[in-house]
């Protein structure tokens, strides 16, 4: 009986160990072609963090803050802001 129990929990450990997330955090960021695109999802723009402020003034939308979305788009943020593509 002890060594059926062995076995037993020998496999389910190894199966647990086996079955491990194929996407990480980051993979999740979508890259978008241009601001457009991110515009229609993210109206204010993606930002990089709640303390981010726009240098250019008052934007007509908030920000979506999240950082790994804001590094995958982070050249459609011309003036370095810290906001890409705001409104």
């Amino acid at each position: 009986m002890k060594k059926i129990l062995l076995v037993l929990s020998t496999f389910v450990l190894m199966i647990g160990l086996s079955v491990a997330p194929t996407e990480s955090v980051d993979a999740a960021a979508k890259r978008f072609k241009n601001c457009t695109e991110l515009n229609k999802v993210f109206k204010g723009g993606v930002a990089k963090s709640k303390t981010t402020k726009n240098k250019g003034g008052k934007t007509r939308y908030t920000p979506y803050v999240n950082k790994a979305l804001y590094d995958a788009n982070k050249l459609k943020d011309r003036d370095q802001d810290g906001i890409a593509c705001e409104r």
